[in-house]
């Protein structure tokens, strides 16, 4: 059902409750609680929208990338993509293969200050549950020198052309951010 739907039924809930239920206070709060709750649950369902950090570390040199989903659309996610129920919230291995899923369609290409560019080789680190979201961790060691980097960022988006993914950039005390929406599939960004 769509956002606009539901607020329409929960609208269409209130009034009849306000009918039915007469213009007792108590009855009326009642029914605003009633419908806020049920409006609130409604767009607590899929959010389509994930973050992704790239840390360039400078204690180690090493670029950290971490991605963040929300539990309930990576999960409904995975179901659809791998064609049965995936559990990442009990099952290590429906974590693991969801990551899978996100590293090969998440991809960086540097650009070095040489103009040299070249793929970087993202190693997975591991991934965890923390309350509501689903974080997978990647990460390339001891990589300097990079003036630009393109990156592809389609996770999700195979299974809703309406997700938005956001890619912040952390380097030297700056934040540079990145969002694949609509047909943006890959985007370039000087550092």
């Amino acid at each position: 059902m769509k956002t606009k739907q539901r607020r329409v039924t929960t609208i269409s809930f209130l009034r009849i409750a306000w009918q039915y239920l007469g213009r007792n206070s108590g009855s009326i709060a009642i029914a605003v609680l009633i419908g806020g709750l049920t409006l609130s649950v409604s767009h607590a369902h899929q959010q389509k929208t994930a973050v992704t950090r790239i840390l360039f570390n400078p204690n180690t040199d090493n670029i950290e990338v971490m991605h963040r989903f929300f539990v309930h659309d990576a999960e409904h996610a995975a179901t659809v993509v791998f064609g049965q129920r995936q559990t990442l919230m009990e099952s290590a291995e429906s974590r693991e293969l969801f990551s899978n899923y996100v590293m090969n369609r998440f991809a960086v290409e540097a650009t070095f200050a040489n103009g040299e560019r070249q793929q970087l080789a993202l190693q997975y680190v591991g991934e965890e549950i923390d309350g509501q979201f689903l974080w997978v961790y990647q990460e390339i060691q001891q990589v300097t020198d990079i003036s630009a980097l393109t990156i592809v960022n389609t996770a999700l988006r195979d299974v809703w052309p309406e997700q938005s993914n956001l890619v912040n950039i952390e380097r030297e005390n700056q934040i540079l951010s990145l969002t694949f929406d609509g047909v943006r599939e890959m985007l370039s960004i000087s550092l």
